[in-house]
């Protein structure tokens, strides 16, 4: 009990002295031992490296999880070392509202129907942020993290010794000099100065040794940081990966749900098109399809050109060249682009939003095809891509 009480007494006078030696400098009454330029840039580096990590992370997880409530959820469980339960993504929770929607409609309706595409797809959409929020946690904000709970705090811990042997290394230089003017006034009295100047000397060379020691560990922390924004370098060239690749899921997959939603547009609409080629024949006219029609609003129309000059079989065959293709005389009608599209080979013509195209159809043809014309160039275009103007 009397070492540690002895000891107590001892960390309190350092603990005084220190503060002594820290406050005296803020005063400007203290000399204070100043690091080289080197040193202080490694610091400042490091002060920066952890403030913009801080930032980074802190947003990055705001982007992977936008709602406040389930980042401090995650954050308690991570803190108890248990495992974050699955949730279900927004895409995942609207794809069950819409399949449970198509039910109660009926699956086999059109409404149904489309419900169904739609909710599939943004279940799919769902798994892949599913994924790349796995990913990125992974790859990107696991390696931050790190560097802030591990790195980061052993070096803040080894800069609190070192300004702890700076604070003693300045109060023996104090001492010393109190010592080494106190001798010089008080000749008579030269043998106790003389031990007390020779004591603070011992003590001077001691500090200066530990605080020599602790800056050296300190600067090899420091100039550790170069390594730490390689290896977050790399993470963040994955994180990159990663989104690129999420990005481009999602973009496949409402491609793939435009196509399926156009022919079914194409499906529905199907005699719009080709409807005044069919009202021809008087079977046609009285036919139920024919008969639905003329319940609905009037619809543009699309001329059909009766007959192609030199090619009679290719559109029935399934093979159209839209060189060889002659547009009517008369009848053709303008269209809107209304988003961009890139032709799959060379039988279609490329379009761009927005922009102005002559348009008609043949016998034959796929209801949601017409040929579409821009100047000297000629090819298929989807019907889903069109506005037609009257």
């Amino acid at each position: 009990m009397e070492f540690n009480v002895k000891k107590l007494a001892s960390d309190a006078g350092v603990f005084f002295s220190r503060a002594m030696q820290f406050t005296e400098e803020k005063l400007g009454q203290a000399e204070k031992t100043e690091l080289d330029a080197h040193f202080e840039n490694l610091l400042a580096r490091a002060d920066c490296t952890k403030n913009w990590t801080e930032k980074i992370l802190r947003q990055t997880e705001v982007l992977l999880q936008p709602n406040p409530s389930a980042r401090v959820e995650e954050f308690l469980y991570e803190k108890l070392d248990r495992k974050v339960p699955s949730r279900v993504t927004n895409g995942e929770l609207l794809a069950q509202y819409m399949t449970e929607a198509a039910n109660d409609f009926g699956p086999g309706t059109p409404y149904g129907k489309t419900l169904i595409k739609v909710g599939e797809t943004q279940r799919r959409l769902g798994a892949a942020e599913r994924e790349f929020i796995h990913s990125a946690s992974i790859n990107f904000l696991t390696p931050l993290r790190n560097f802030l709970e591990g790195d980061w705090r052993t070096i803040s811990k080894e800069r609190r010794i070192l300004q702890n042997r700076r604070l003693d290394l300045d109060a023996c230089k104090a001492r010393l000099k109190k010592a080494k003017a106190a001798e010089a006034k008080a000749a008579c009295e030269g043998d106790l100065w003389s031990d007390e100047v020779e004591k603070a000397e011992h003590e001077l060379r001691l500090t200066q040794t530990e605080f020599d020691r602790q800056a050296e560990v300190t600067r090899l922390l420091l100039e550790g940081i170069s390594s730490t924004h390689v290896n977050h370098l790399r993470c963040l060239h994955e994180f990159v990966e990663s989104q690129t690749n999420y990005y481009a899921q999602c973009y496949q997959f409402m491609l793939d749900l435009q196509k399926q939603l156009g022919s079914s547009k194409g499906e529905i609409f199907s005699g719009t098109f080709v409807g005044n080629a069919e009202s021809a024949s008087p079977a046609a006219a009285t036919s139920p399809p024919a008969v639905a029609a003329a319940t609905l609003p009037a619809v543009p129309t699309i001329p059909v050109v009766p007959t192609i000059v030199g090619v009679p079989n290719t559109v029935a065959e399934g093979v159209l060249n839209p060189n060889e293709v002659k547009p009517p005389a008369s009848g053709t009608r303008r269209a809107r682009v209304l988003y961009d599209y890139e032709a799959a080979d060379s039988t279609e013509l490329a379009l761009l939003a927005d922009e102005m195209i002559t348009v008609y159809s043949l016998p034959g043809m796929d209801p949601d095809w017409l040929i579409g014309e821009r100047g000297n160039q000629k090819g298929k275009v989807p019907v889903t891509y069109l506005e037609l103007l009257s």
